[in-house]
């Protein structure tokens, strides 16, 4: 299950503060896609942004709570998008000791699922990710119950999927680590991408068994998950930039 310690104002804080740095970072689709967390000490309730905002917009006070199914559960009326949660609801039921799933139609990530050899370990960005992504094939605009559950198989307990002729999706135990995760991944997308560009797409790709020594090294003794160290200082420049999302 999700970390007990949590409370449900730090985890409100920490999504809306991954909303207003995806928007910073220039990976919003206007008011579509989510970010979504999950109520400490509710189980199956789980927070998501009020729908027609932009994610410069949200703040902590604003965060909707839903059920597994999208359907507002906080007695507020606001709206939200259903459909929007349907992968969400999925990955939140098939995982519940995850706090967070973020899906982005980001540039380099929806650039990145477009190709077939999809995420290659040609940087240390990629390499961090060594292992950590799965695929799953486009199906069209609906997310049915068959699909959802093709769609959590090929997650398993991978932290990530690139979800072809789509978008990216990231999972983690906190919304640090999901939040990190996706900045890994965009990151490294955009590297791989502009060097196929610059080279009519011959890179230069490491070996899996020096992705590996990369990954484990990154790793360490496992005692830090991805965003425990990078966090604090975002939340530092957040409150520099885009104030006002603690509210």
């Amino acid at each position: 299950m999700t970390n007990p310690t949590r409370s449900a104002a730090d985890v409100r804080v920490d999504l809306a503060a991954a909303y207003r740095l995806a928007a910073l970072a220039g990976w919003d689709d206007t008011i579509y896609t989510h970010l979504s967390a999950a109520v400490p000490g509710e189980p199956g309730r789980y927070l998501i942004n009020e729908f027609g905002l932009g994610f410069d917009e949200v703040c902590a006070s604003g965060l909707v709570e839903v059920d597994l199914h999208g359907r507002v559960a906080d007695g507020t009326k606001r709206r939200v998008n259903p459909s929007g949660f349907a992968i969400h609801g999925a990955v939140h039921a098939a995982r519940p000791e995850l706090e967070c799933v973020i899906h982005l139609h980001a540039p380099w990530g929806v650039a990145l699922a477009m190709l077939p050899g999809g995420l290659q370990p040609t940087s240390q960005w990629a390499m961090r990710l060594h292992g950590r992504l799965g695929r799953h094939a486009y199906e069209g605009l609906a997310l049915p119950a068959d699909e959802q559950r093709r769609l959590v198989a090929n997650l398993g307990t991978l932290d990530g999927l690139i979800l072809e002729n789509h978008g990216t999706l990231t999972v983690g135990h906190t919304v640090a680590e999901a939040f990190m995760l996706m900045h890994i991944l965009e990151h490294a997308a955009q590297a791989q991408l502009r060097a196929m560009a610059a080279t009519g797409g011959r890179v230069m790709v490491a070996d899996p068994e020096l992705a590996a020594l990369t990954y484990r090294q990154w790793v360490g003794d496992g005692s830090e998950r991805d965003g425990d160290a990078e966090w604090p200082a975002l939340l530092r420049r957040l409150d520099r930039l885009s104030p006002g999302f603690r509210d």
